[in-house]
């Protein structure tokens, strides 16, 4: 096939593009609702977020695409996958498995980081959040998926439940919903354990990476209770940037990083600055999410004995 031929069967991929005024009514009825989880020019930061996030996608969800159609032609079992109602209940589970690592990894690589803090940034829990994509992290999002059409899963068929991931993770970006069964909190993602993934608070720090399923976090430890009454999530980053800019909101972790890696003497200081979770330092306070833990532990075992 030519490129032209691959961009016309992934123009098939349509899901978000009907889900979308969905999204937009909700934003509205939310508003409606809570306008104190809103703030115009930071919705309007989101929405701005999204845009970017489409354009900045466009060339390597192509590239993915095409890259998929020769391992998905590559692999013994495509005659035997197809898209069989049991293979539909496969890709679930496996798309869901890369979806974790590609979250856990943004918030433990700074590099990946810096293409997925805009996500973060907002200091409100609401939908409009929700449409507040990493802009950077569209570049390499696709790699955490290129095992998958070796196992016979279809291009076009793993890109679709890709979109019922997303368009499932919009629902979850709310204060508006409490926690739900305790069944339904034990197995899926819920509103109250994304509420945890995006506080800024030490105990929540780096936590429910989860997409639909939170089973993965439990099974891996990264999961952590929302615990309201002891400590409400405060939105955010550790530092806010205080900017309604959108390129500066798209940008500022890059510029952070070439300002690190500026300052550090040794290359390998210098690989660091890219490569280890964000808050390490070659000559400062180590404010890791983990090691920040481990110091409010210790501190609180001290105070308790």
């Amino acid at each position: 096939m030519t490129t032209l031929e691959y961009i016309q069967q992934l123009s098939q991929d349509k899901l978000l593009y009907f889900a979308l005024p969905i999204f937009i009514f909700a934003i509205i009825v939310e508003y409606q609702i809570a306008k104190e989880h809103y703030l115009k020019k930071d919705t309007y930061v989101s929405l701005t977020m999204m845009v970017f996030s489409a354009i900045v996608e466009f060339v390597p969800k192509v590239i993915a695409f095409i890259a998929f159609v020769y391992l998905y032609q590559l692999s013994p079992l495509k005659d035997i996958v197809q898209r069989q109602w049991w293979a539909w209940v496969i890709l679930f589970f496996a798309d869901d498995f890369s979806y974790y690592w590609f979250h856990r990894l943004n918030h433990e690589l700074r590099i990946f980081w810096a293409g997925h803090v805009t996500h973060h940034s907002s200091e409100y829990m609401n939908f409009g959040t929700a449409l507040r994509q990493g802009v950077g992290e569209r570049v390499h999002k696709f790699f955490f998926w290129v095992w998958i059409p070796l196992l016979g899963f279809d291009p076009l068929m793993i890109f679709t439940m890709m979109g019922i991931s997303l368009i499932y993770q919009f629902w979850v970006h709310t204060e508006m919903v409490d926690k739900l069964p305790q069944w339904f909190e034990f197995l899926f993602n819920t509103p109250s354990h994304h509420r945890v993934h995006h506080a800024s608070n030490i105990r929540y720090l780096d936590c429910n990476h989860a997409g639909i399923l939170i089973i993965w976090d439990r099974l891996f430890g990264t999961f952590a209770e929302e615990q309201k009454e002891v400590e409400k999530p405060v939105y955010g980053l550790t530092v806010n940037i205080e900017t309604y800019q959108p390129l500066e909101v798209a940008t500022h972790e890059y510029a952070a990083i070439w300002k690190d890696i500026q300052r550090a003497d040794k290359w390998s200081d210098k690989l660091k600055y890219l490569f280890k979770s964000p808050g390490w330092s070659h000559d400062g306070e180590d404010k890791r999410a983990k090691t920040l833990r481990k110091q409010q532990e210790k501190k609180t075992e001290i105070l308790s004995n």
